[in-house]
């Protein structure tokens, strides 16, 4: 599980460099995209990495004002151009202003550095299939992800709500004549950093469509039903802590594709596709 190895020392970097981290080069130490960096993280700890750093932040935070430190410079230390900014993130962690942290019997909550170890335990079943397919283009709307993963899973949703509503979805299908056959939702965190509500088709991108090609990949293929937005997430969920680590697979660099294969994509089957190479070593 060498993968694993890769991201606590990613999570050792950060926590190195807290004042000012670098996602990107916590993320060419995990030996992926900052977007995958993050998603894997969010999957694997339960919390979004912008959220992790907060709290460390904040931790190492009192226990400078506790040292003697002036709130002003603690505030510019981690990065908050404002005492009032600083004074909000700091109320949210510990529940109380950083003017209260040097008072005498003062509760405060300390985050400890993160470290991922992951334990198989094979309680329930999961069907997959690995499939070798070459590029293929798909033609859809967009929106542009966020570095920050919180706000992707406010603007993803808001896409697919704008798509439904504009008559966009019953268009696509109308255009679809490629595989994979169904509504397609495709995560490109790697070039473009965008989200794609597309279908495979060879017709031309017009009135306001946009194309994106799909590299050739190797994919791991998950199927699901039902559920909405939460069961695709539990799904992912399982399938980096339950199955990759004995898979004998690693996350390659690749959009992630999830494959509606029912006009309802919130009640109907889905499928999603993780792109993987063979594990090194």
């Amino acid at each position: 599980m060498e993968w694993i190895d890769r991201l606590n020392r990613a999570v050792e970097y950060l926590e190195g460099h807290l004042e000012s981290p670098d996602l990107r080069e916590a993320a060419k130490i995990a030996c992926c995209s900052p977007y995958h960096f993050q998603r894997m993280f969010t999957l694997l700890s339960g919390a979004p990495l912008s959220e992790y750093i907060r709290r460390r932040r904040m931790s190492r935070a009192a226990a400078d004002l506790q040292g003697g430190e002036r709130i002003v410079d603690v505030a510019l230390k981690y990065g908050y151009s404002s005492p009032t900014a600083f004074n909000r993130a700091f109320q949210a962690v510990h529940g109380l202003p950083p003017s209260a942290a040097k008072t005498p019997g003062a509760v405060l909550k300390s985050h400890p550095p993160l470290r991922f170890a992951i334990t198989v335990q094979g309680v329930e079943e999961m069907e997959y299939r690995i499939e070798k397919r070459g590029p293929f283009r798909v033609i859809g709307v967009s929106a542009p992800l966020e570095k920050d993963m919180e706000e992707n899973f406010k603007c993803v949703p808001e896409l697919w709500d704008r798509a439904s509503a504009d008559g966009t979805i019953p268009r696509l299908a109308e255009l679809m004549d490629g595989e994979p056959r169904g509504l397609l939702g495709v995560c490109d965190g790697v070039d473009s950093s965008r989200y794609y509500i597309a279908v495979a088709s060879s017709a031309p991108a017009e009135g306001g469509l946009e194309e994106y090609a799909v590299p050739a990949f190797t994919w791991a293929v998950f199927p699901g039903k039902g559920g909405g937005a939460a069961a695709i997430q539990e799904l992912e969920r399982r399938v980096v802590t339950e199955w990759l680590p004995t898979s004998g697979y690693e996350y390659a660099e690749g959009p992630d594709v999830e494959v509606y294969l029912d006009p309802d994509p919130t009640q109907g089957q889905y499928e999603v596709w993780i792109p993987v190479v063979k594990a090194k070593g």
